[in-house]
């Protein structure tokens, strides 16, 4: 291991640091400059932006015929996006979550993942599935901006101003610099992203690890790293509306817009392999709906919550390791029948009981 790739690991992760830091920093004082919600920037302008790396993958992956990277790189980064960055950022502080998340983009996320199953069900996303993705995600962008628009209200602009000493809307040359912020700070989460990868992925070498846990592990997140970074300096700043909206409106850009464009770039479409198809595009599903109840009990995602997410991300990702080792023999038949008959079942228990106890705390039963 020479010292360049080091001082490449290091570069790169302290651009990914800067970089969340300015977005996190620009994105908030911004929401306050226009008179809208952090939530609103943060699904918007903080979702889409951190999603870049994914776009270009996606994108790159389908005009070089790599319909399973393309394809692979979005059902993947939905995964890690709710279960580890959720997980992460819950175990730093409990996340508050918004009564229009659950209202709204949770249920949004879950039909837009339910969505990929007809569209793909003949084991291709094509031209017309891209069009309809693609508007779809013109059609939520919308609503979002007409949500900002009606979220000007006088109470919304005091409690920012106070906050961050802005008066009325901000001048002209404050919202620039917040611009700036977002701007600069998404480049340096781009660039961080890739020398932090690189630097990561010559480590891992030198240190014996194979190149299939480094694909699987380091190359697989490694699009998702600017959301990493993101959701967790808003976490650690407060800004928990940002932490949460960036991972559900990363989800719902990933499947609508970048699924969508990917397939209408790609001449003969988009490809979808039956393991896919059957057992990651499933999990995906699974793991939306999870955050319906998560996000309901209390409006909040606590930190016993977030380690559940986490620990299934774990689970994945060894689940991952045994199948393509091709251990159909060994541990993974163990593995498998530990999740379905216990785990998986023990958390829709816990998920269940703590969503009934919401239900009645918010609905008691009428005396006699």
């Amino acid at each position: 291991m020479t010292p360049t790739v080091l001082i490449l690991f290091v570069i790169g992760l302290g651009s990914l640091i800067l970089g969340a830091e300015l977005l996190v920093r620009g994105a908030s004082q911004l929401a306050a400059a226009v008179g809208v919600s952090p939530l609103v920037i943060g699904l918007t302008i903080v979702a889409y932006g951190t999603s870049a790396p994914e776009l270009a993958v996606s994108v790159k992956a389908g005009l070089s015929g790599q319909a399973d990277i393309a394809v692979g790189n979005v059902v993947g980064s939905n995964i890690f996006n709710v279960l580890f960055i959720l997980g992460v950022s819950a175990l730093i502080a409990p996340l508050v979550v918004s009564q229009q998340l659950v209202r709204w983009d949770v249920p949004i996320m879950i039909g837009t993942s339910v969505l990929t199953l007809p569209l793909s069900s003949d084991g291709r996303i094509g031209f017309t599935d891209g069009l309809i993705l693609t508007a779809g995600i013109v059609v939520y962008t919308a609503l979002l901006i007409r949500l900002a628009k009606r979220e000007k209200s006088q109470l919304v602009k005091d409690e920012y101003a106070r906050e961050y000493a802005v008066k009325e809307n901000g001048s002209p040359e404050r919202k620039t610099r917040y611009v700036g912020f977002c701007l600069v700070g998404l480049l340096a989460l781009v660039l961080g992203t890739r020398w932090f990868v690189d630097g990561a992925v010559a480590l891992a070498v030198a240190l014996g690890v194979s190149e299939l846990v480094i694909g699987l592990t380091l190359v697989a997140a490694g699009t998702s790293l600017p959301e990493v970074f993101t959701s967790v300096i808003a976490t650690i700043r407060g800004e928990r509306d940002i932490a949460v909206g960036n991972v559900v409106g990363s989800n719902i850009f990933n499947i609508l817009g970048i699924l969508g464009i990917s397939s209408l770039v790609t001449p003969s479409g988009l490809r979808v392999s039956e393991h896919l198809l059957w057992v990651d595009a499933p999990i995906m599903i699974g793991v939306a709906f999870a955050c319906l109840p998560v996000f309901f009990t209390g409006f909040r995602i606590a930190r016993w919550e977030g380690a559940i997410f986490l620990g299934y991300y774990v689970a994945y990702t060894v689940y991952l390791i045994l199948k393509t080792t091709g251990d159909e023999r060994g541990i993974l038949p163990t593995f498998r029948t530990a999740m379905l008959w216990y785990v998986i079942p023990l958390t829709l228990l816990t998920l269940g009981v703590t969503t009934f106890r919401e239900l009645r705390l918010k609905n008691p039963p009428l005396s006699d």
